[in-house]
């Protein structure tokens, strides 16, 4: 069986709001736990990256079609 992924749909907000309720929801989940965001902002592909760089969480994987995108995040462990 798979591991609970946690889902923050944060489509059609400009940022930085995609990222605030990312943290929001990262806050929420144990450390190694997993969320997925759905955005559409454009912006939000290097926002991710850099924000798990700075924060210590994991940036799994990145993707995009046709405008929208999903970001899959592994809280750190500490």
């Amino acid at each position: 069986m798979g591991e609970s992924i946690h889902e923050v749909d944060a489509r059609g907000l400009g940022c930085p709001l995609p990222l605030l309720k990312a943290k929001k929801g990262l806050n929420g989940l144990p450390a190694g736990g997993l969320l997925r965001v759905l955005s559409t902002d454009a912006g939000s592909a290097r926002d991710f990256r850099v924000f798990c760089e700075q924060s210590g969480d994991v940036l799994l994987e990145s993707t995009e079609a046709d405008g929208a995108y999903a970001f899959l995040i592994r809280k750190r462990s500490s």
